[in-house]
């Protein structure tokens, strides 16, 4: 057999592969022998057909699987032998004018490869790394939060200036249903408020979400609307009142602190305060983390420069779903899933290029360290090795489970490795502020 690789550019190639009788005659001869007891025509007892009526009957059949099998593995063991980094799998070319009773069968396979490039972290950019603080305003906030949630609901008749409303917004046409509690100091405007007041359990407020709150990112919260919607959103919305109360606010005693946060652990409202801070502005570093995160791929992304085989992949994305795609159905598909793509490559050689390797023990670290955070959370503050390596170990033996803990183990890693590399300018800012950068306002 000859193989042969026909470059047609940097990305596309195709696969020649020339078999001969001798390639496979004597697997096919083999398969004839076998079938001869079996075979029956009429006119013969069975076993005793003449051989060459079997290969009549069978051969063109069997030739046609046994080259096959050829073709497949001859295949596979070039692309390991070539070391092919493809994207796809190959996709057979069909040929017209091809015939098995050629002497010499010509397959061609249509490959997509891997694109060559380097990324380079060290470009100039305009990305900002985010330390996020909580102000005073968002701490006050929270320790009235803390207090109305472990307070003493009192039942309304009627709302009230002060009254917590628990209720539904929606809007049929808009597919907005949720169900939220509300306090009257959530909106912009005090007309707005206004028409709450004196409503009871069962009264229906319409209200218009224009300028219905300080920031329009707060009607995502509320009315569960996404990001793309919620700018110049202009509907009107009813909400429907189901429960009315005011909270009588708790007191900021130690048998509160120790509910909060354990025995001992705060011990006044100044040290409550500072452990709002902590616990909210360790939340935001994560989240300005992520934003970093997704700065620094947008960035190289769009500054990454290199082909992709996007005629190959759009005919590969027609073969490989359980459903056949139409060509233009793979045409969308293909849309869609470009940027993720470019992605995987770059993350790749991101990681390639700084010799940067996900190990077991990597894993099996981000792991236990995830354990022993939710068991905290759940009040378990000091769970014996024993007891969380069990865990761990049973996570991991979890195959979807090690597949999404290895995607995070790579999104941290790269995180490091872009906070050292990029190189981004350094920003203070309070969480609004960051909220706005992060929707690009």
């Amino acid at each position: 057999m000859d193989i042969k690789r026909v470059a047609l550019d940097a990305v596309n190639e195709t696969i020649v592969m020339t078999v001969v009788h001798m390639d496979y005659k004597g697997q096919v001869a083999k398969r004839i022998n076998e079938k001869m007891p079996l075979a029956t025509v009429k006119g013969f007892r069975k076993g005793a057909v003449p051989k060459d009526l079997v290969e009549k009957q069978y051969g063109k059949a069997i030739k046609q699987e046994e080259v096959q099998k050829v073709v497949d593995l001859a295949l596979e063991r070039f692309v390991q032998s070539e070391r092919l980094n493809l994207l796809g799998t190959p996709l057979a070319k069909l040929n017209e004018n091809f015939s098995w009773d050629a002497e010499e069968l010509v397959f061609e396979y249509e490959i997509g490869l891997v694109p060559t490039f380097e990324i380079d972290l060290d470009a100039k950019n305009n990305i900002v790394k985010y330390i996020v603080s909580a102000d005073d305003k968002l701490i006050e906030g929270q320790v009235t939060r803390i207090q109305k949630q472990f307070g003493t609901p009192i039942t309304q008749e009627a709302v009230e200036a002060e009254s917590d409303i628990t209720g539904t917004f929606s809007n049929e046409a808009e597919g907005i249903n949720n169900t939220t509690t509300i306090a009257l100091s959530i909106f912009k405007d005090k007309d707005t408020a206004d028409k709450f007041i004196g409503k009871k359990v069962g009264d229906v407020v319409t209200i218009n979400t224009k300028g219905l709150f300080e920031d329009d990112h707060q009607l995502m919260d509320y009315l569960k609307v996404g990001h793309d919607n919620v700018h110049g959103l202009e509907i009107d919305i009813d909400f429907t009142i189901e429960a009315i109360n005011r909270a009588e606010l708790a007191e900021l005693n130690q048998e509160l602190f120790d509910k909060l946060f354990g025995s001992g652990t705060v011990a006044s409202l100044e040290e409550l305060k500072a452990k709002i801070k902590e616990d909210a502005e360790s939340q935001f570093a994560q989240q300005a983390d992520q934003k970093l995160l997704g700065d620094v791929t947008e960035f190289l992304i769009e500054n990454t420069k290199f082909d992709l085989p996007a005629e190959f992949l759009k005919k590969w994305l027609q073969t490989v779903g359980e459903k056949q795609l139409s060509p233009a159905e793979a045409e969308v598909e293909y849309a869609r899933s470009e940027k993720g793509l470019r992605f995987q490559l770059i993350e790749g050689k991101a990681l390639s290029q700084n010799d940067i390797k996900i190990t077991f023990e990597d894993l099996k670290s981000f792991t236990t360290k995830n354990i022993r955070q939710q068991m905290a959370q759940f009040g378990q503050t000091n769970p014996t090795d024993e007891e969380v390596q069990g865990i761990v170990a049973r996570v991991l033996a979890n195959q979807d489970e090690v597949k999404r803990l290895s995607d995070q183990v790579v999104a941290e890693k790269l995180l490091e490795l872009f906070k050292e590399k990029a190189n981004p300018t350094t920003k203070k800012v309070t969480y609004e502020q960051f909220i706005a950068a992060s929707y690009g306002e």
